[in-house]
């Protein structure tokens, strides 16, 4: 759903006024609010969000904008995942409910009448979206602050700027002409990153360039990037560094003997203040790599 306070359950335009209703040529009821009308999510669009997300039973999935709720009823009884939607139209609100207690569901799932700008979703292990531009904008900060690192967020169609997807999915869905005009449907996957500003002591036993150093990293809105200090050694700057969601990278210029030029790449699994992977390098065997932050 794309709305104000709707979005993927079934998809209608936004703004932050109280819905106004009407009727379109056929009769059928619609609800503006001030972006458009509301009218349900095809059921291709839906499918392809619940399988982008990853959706299993110990998912907390989000809806902000639940519109008629499909997409949080229909990841319990597929996936059997938790679900809240929210919504600004009471009637929607109250016929997801019905719905999900009529399918089975009403123990996995709640939906509350509610603006999406005053939902607390730090518990979202996935959060759905079909908002407008400016109302993914104006939420991103908070996705980034309140979200937990490797939070899943789904959207349809819109995406935050230059907030780089983790992946995407462009599709055609004949439905939606009569919606947008066009039947070509996106589907974007962002990852919450971890949080890896900060100074970090590095645990290396296997790779003298790397143990007992000092990393010292600088978080960007899609990656970050940093130095490596090694006592005695000038620093050195991180290349090809890559954050996705929980998942680190980066690489090194390494020496070997007589002089020998090669490179090592890192790629670690960031958890809170810890982080652990491998070290991989043209010049010897793979060894394990640790990092813990410095407070």
């Amino acid at each position: 759903m794309l709305a104000l306070a709707a979005g993927v359950g079934g998809a209608g335009l936004a703004g932050g006024a109280l819905p106004l209703l009407g009727q379109d040529g056929a009769g059928r009821k619609v609800l503006d609010r001030n972006g458009g009308p509301y009218v349900p999510t095809p059921w291709p669009v839906v499918d392809r969000m619940i399988s982008t997300g990853s959706l299993g039973p110990k998912d907390l999935v989000m809806d902000l904008g639940c519109g008629d709720g499909r997409l949080v009823i229909a990841a319990a009884k597929r996936h059997g995942a938790r679900g809240y939607g929210v919504d600004i139209d009471g009637d929607l609100v109250r016929l997801a409910n019905d719905t999900a207690a009529r399918e089975g569901v009403a123990h996995l799932v709640r939906f509350e009448e509610r603006n999406i700008f005053d939902t607390d979703v730090r518990e979202a292990t996935v959060l759905t979206l079909y908002l407008l531009p400016w109302m993914m904008m104006k939420l991103r900060p908070r996705f980034l602050s309140d979200l937990r690192p490797g939070t899943r967020i789904v959207a349809h169609d819109y995406h935050f700027e230059d907030w780089r997807a983790a992946s995407e999915s462009v599709f055609d869905v004949p439905e939606k002409v009569a919606i947008t005009g066009s039947p070509t449907t996106t589907v974007y996957l962002f990852l919450v990153p971890a949080r890896v500003e900060g100074r970090w002591t590095v645990e290396a036993p296997g790779a003298a360039a790397f143990d007992r150093g000092e990393l010292l990293l600088r978080k960007t809105l899609n990656d970050f990037e940093g130095t490596l200090g090694i006592a005695g050694r000038a620093p050195r700057r991180l290349d090809a560094t890559s954050l996705r969601g929980l998942d680190l990278r980066f690489a090194l210029p390494v020496e070997g003997a007589g002089g020998r030029a090669g490179r090592a790449i890192v790629r670690a699994r960031v958890d809170g203040d810890r982080m652990e992977g491998t070290i991989e390098s043209t010049l010897a065997a793979t060894t394990k790599f640790a990092a813990s932050r410095l407070n």
